[in-house]
């Protein structure tokens, strides 16, 4: 195996086993492509690659997709984070430490949609904390659009629908 792809992947896994919460594509992608460690097709390969070998398993929805360490991932990186240097382990650090509360805000929220028996569509809305969930609700709508608008409005509005709905049942 070319030892620099290797290394691309013991570097995602490395992020993956840094972190208590699952990584978005594009979250991987901003340390990797940012410190210019590789190109944007090679990263992708590399995280198919480590999917496919069960490194790493995929979480999709509509939206987005969420990678999360396996637990032959993290005995892969146990066994062969030293082949990473301490200079780009600083550099992984260092992205975290700067990055982790936003990172983790960024996944925390959740929502997605499928079309349910009834023909209509149920909405998943979630938010995750130390990977439970602070609150799950579900709702119907009648139409895969308002299903979608619904979706995207979770993700801008759910700090204030909670606190609403908390306020309303606390009172």
């Amino acid at each position: 195996m070319d030892t620099t792809f290797k290394l691309y992947k013991l570097i995602i896994l490395y992020i993956l086993n840094k972190v208590d919460f699952p990584l978005t594509n594009s979250q991987i992608s901003e340390f990797i492509l940012e410190e210019g460690y590789t190109t944007y097709f090679k990263l992708q390969q590399a995280i198919s690659e480590l999917v496919e070998s069960g490194f790493i398993r995929e979480e999709s929805t509509h939206s987005r997709t969420f990678y999360h360490i396996t637990e032959e991932g993290v005995e892969t990186i146990y066994y062969f984070k030293n082949d990473i240097s301490p200079a780009i382990r600083k550099d992984i650090h260092t992205f975290l430490e700067k990055k982790k509360y936003e990172l983790k805000n960024e996944v925390s929220v959740k929502s997605d949609y499928y079309r349910n028996p009834n023909m209509e569509y149920s909405v998943r809305c979630q938010v995750i904390e130390q990977r439970m969930p602070l609150i799950d609700l579900t709702v119907t709508a009648p139409t895969e659009a308002e299903a979608e608008t619904i979706a995207n409005n979770w993700t801008k509005k759910n700090q204030e629908i909670y606190a609403m709905v908390m306020t309303q049942l606390l009172s």
